[in-house]
């Protein structure tokens, strides 16, 4: 009880955690409770291009429609991507990450190998390929996202295990005759969740700044919206370039995915500063 008083006592006097966390918050907001209230932006309108104004609060598309329905929508997209993609890490990673950790053998041996194969992987061409042969929608995007970010937490994890493994309570545990599986899941697992736990946060930044990318590129879903599909829209239509320049249609977008990578991992170092008793001197 007294560790997790810590842990709160620290973090809420973390300036970057606080922010972060508010950020995380307003996104998620955002994204869940937003798209219930605005409609799907869809179809054609009259006021093409109309600059920010108290009608249209972040302005109009070469279409009429409005931007800041889009970057709602496009909210909900990133946050399926992002806990998707992580889920799917996570479920992979860190099961590999403790085995390969706590156990000896061929077995830790392979999944060592297959960390090392997947972490010096050209990432980016690599999940281009996959996307044009899997397909474009959403949900295939965060599989992809999350079968190359597992290698990441299988890592953490097993960096953690080592060093737990040496631990006189999980000797003794072993000496009481306690399954393996058991002191992976009921001990080993518990006391490696601070660094997993941060490590998740930056994941699923890296989905969504890797989601935008794909669907910037075109291998995003075209039936969904996200920020990186308006993006492309505007590039498409060169609004970045163009005089007179319609910069909220490109700008407010690409504000929204720093801003949702930036408070990810301000949340991701607090979390990892308060966790680590050296963190908070």
């Amino acid at each position: 009880m007294q560790k997790r008083k810590g842990f709160l006592y620290y973090f809420v006097r973390n300036r970057n955690g606080m922010i972060g966390l508010a950020g995380v918050l307003l996104i998620v907001l955002v994204g869940t409770i937003g798209p219930l209230f605005i409609p799907k932006p869809e179809g054609y309108t009259m006021d093409i291009l109309l600059a920010p104004s108290s009608e249209h609060w972040l302005g109009t598309d070469n279409v009429g429609l409005d931007i800041f329905a889009e970057i709602v929508w496009g909210a909900r997209t990133s946050l399926y991507v992002s806990i998707l993609a992580m889920l799917i890490a996570g479920v992979i990673g860190i099961p590999l990450g403790l085995i390969c950790g706590y156990t000896h053998g061929i077995l830790a041996d392979i999944i060592d190998a297959l960390i090392d194969i997947f972490m010096t992987l050209p990432m980016l061409p690599l999940m281009i390929i996959m996307a044009a042969v899997m397909g474009t929608s959403i949900t295939n995007v965060a599989l992809i996202l999350g079968i190359f970010s597992w290698p990441q937490l299988a890592r953490v994890t097993k960096n953690q295990t080592l060093k737990i493994r040496e631990q006189q309570y999980i000797e003794a545990a072993s000496c009481l005759g306690i399954s393996k599986g058991s002191i992976l899941f009921k001990h080993v697992l518990i006391n490696t969740s601070g660094p997993v736990f941060v490590n998740m946060t930056l994941v699923m930044a890296s989905a969504v700044l890797t989601e935008a990318s794909l669907s910037f590129l075109g291998l995003g879903d075209p039936t969904t919206w996200s920020w990186g599909t308006i993006l492309k829209r505007a590039w498409s239509q060169n609004a970045v370039i163009s005089n007179p320049n319609p910069w909220w249609w490109w700008l407010m977008p690409s504000l929204c995915v720093v801003i949702y990578v930036v408070c990810f991992n301000l949340l991701g170092t607090a979390l990892n500063d308060c966790l680590n008793p050296k963190g908070r001197e």
